[in-house]
């Protein structure tokens, strides 16, 4: 599938697509998450930044294999529609969709409750819904105007949010204590796994990033070439950001839930560190809003596009901008809403959970495709067989084992009901078609 029967033109390069994965993979979570590996792990949290990210880059190979064969709008739901068919393309599109509103509700939230810290008037609630529609109205308008002003944008807010990262890491990095960084003891599997499943929150949003495949130019090379760089430029940071935070906090680290790199920068710095990577974590929230903005409307618009969500008004590309816009118009009006009604927290397991689906998804796709012979010179193709693909099912399922009985059982309730809204979606063009052939044939009948 390619974008010239869709509309839109191939306008992204290799590094617009990894400030992209970079943008929506690096959000508010690094900047909180070592407190909660800590309290967790302590000093033997690293293990568990080795897990996620040998997962995760397990993930992104199948990723790159599969972007590189199917180079149409839509990323993993593309993908998994292609090889599984509408069902699974309609569970794929709806679970994108539904944590990607939900999650950029909850950002915009935060980016207003941390404005509240500072000046007390975004208290109050009318200053809060003008911001909520100034945020993604005008977001809403940069990426109807081009995927090229869309992705400009990205590329800003991902320099923005690497440099006070960066900076924490190279200027703190002499007051680092190697005995805060000893284990007292080594980590049990299980503990691993329990962490890993809130800390793969933080790795999350390459699959994001890839639903604008379909204005990628040379998908064969630039898929793959950018979703390694950017996966072993997070995997590095990260890794360094937690070394920092252990070294400079030591076992303190735990108890600065809310922000501990900026309580590091505190200490280092004063005040002022406190102040700069708290607008930090501004920037690469907004950083965040704005990739979803840009990337998950081609969920909406290639589901459309297929037809496995009825509305054909959404598969619309304007004619001057060539881009999505009904789709960016409907995703961005529904975040606003569900941002004006109250402050969401992005619960960071159930986030996880349903990405930990996509992934499967995507893996086994990897397998289906190679099974049909779904391939081509130019493509990607993991080296070493199946043992890539087949290693991240079975720990995708491993971790998909931690949860609990609650998170079990409302995965099942919301996928059951998923599955009753699209048999109802079956019947309603059943009926539809139906009526539809029964006017034919009275025609013919007529003219006859």
């Amino acid at each position: 599938m390619d974008s010239s029967a869709e509309g839109l033109k191939r306008e992204i390069g290799v590094w617009g697509l990894c400030s992209n994965i970079l943008n929506t993979t690096i959000g508010a979570a690094i900047f909180v998450m070592p407190a909660i590996v800590a309290e967790g792990l302590g000093a033997a949290g690293i293990t568990a930044y080795l897990f996620c990210g040998i997962l995760i880059t397990l993930i992104m190979l199948c990723f790159a294999e599969v972007g590189s064969k199917i180079t149409g709008s839509g990323g993993a739901y593309t993908y998994i529609e292609v090889a599984f068919g509408k069902y699974a393309g309609f569970l794929t599109a709806i679970l994108f969709v539904a944590v990607g509103i939900a999650a950029d509700a909850a950002m915009a939230n935060a980016i207003v409750d941390i404005f509240g810290t500072v000046t007390p008037v975004f208290k109050e609630l009318w200053l809060k819904l003008l911001f909520f529609l100034v945020l993604f109205s005008g977001l809403a308008l940069i990426n109807i105007k081009g995927v090229k002003q869309g992705i400009g944008l990205v590329k800003f807010t991902t320099i923005a949010k690497l440099v006070p990262l960066i900076l924490i890491i190279l200027l703190c990095w002499k007051n680092v204590s190697v005995t805060n960084l000893y284990w007292e003891s080594a980590p049990s599997l299980a503990s691993v796994g329990e962490i890993s499943i809130i800390l793969f929150f933080a790795f999350q949003g390459g699959e994001t990033a890839l639903a604008v495949s379909g204005e990628v130019k040379n998908p064969q090379k630039t898929i793959p070439k950018a979703i390694l760089i950017s996966i072993s430029g997070v995997l590095l940071l990260y890794i360094l950001v937690q070394t920092v935070a252990q070294g400079v906090l030591g076992a303190s680290l735990s108890t600065f839930e809310k922000s501990p790199v900026a309580e590091v920068a505190n200490r280092v710095f004063g005040r002022v560190g406190f102040t700069i990577i708290t607008v930090g974590m501004i920037i690469s929230t907004f950083g965040c809003v704005s990739g979803d903005v840009l990337s998950i409307p081609r969920v909406l618009f290639g589901a459309a596009r297929d037809r496995v969500i009825p509305s054909a008004l959404l598969s619309r590309v304007h004619t001057k901008f060539a881009t999505p816009h009904i789709a960016i118009i409907t995703y961005t009006c529904c975040s606003l809403l569900l941002a004006s009604v109250g402050g969401f927290k992005q619960l960071a397991v159930i986030s996880g959970i349903s990405c930990l689906l996509i992934y499967l998804g995507v893996a086994l796709t990897v397998i289906k495709l190679r099974k049909n012979n779904i391939t081509d010179l130019k493509s990607f193709r993991i080296p070493g067989g199946y043992i890539v693909p087949i290693f991240s099912i079975i720990i995708i399922l491993w971790l998909l084992t931690n949860l609990t009985r609650n998170e079990k059982f409302g995965v099942l309730i919301f996928i059951s009901f998923l599955t009753i809204v699209y048999l109802l979606i079956l019947i309603v063009r059943k009926k539809k078609a139906t009526k539809e052939l029964k006017k034919i044939n009275a025609f013919h009948k007529n003219l006859k």
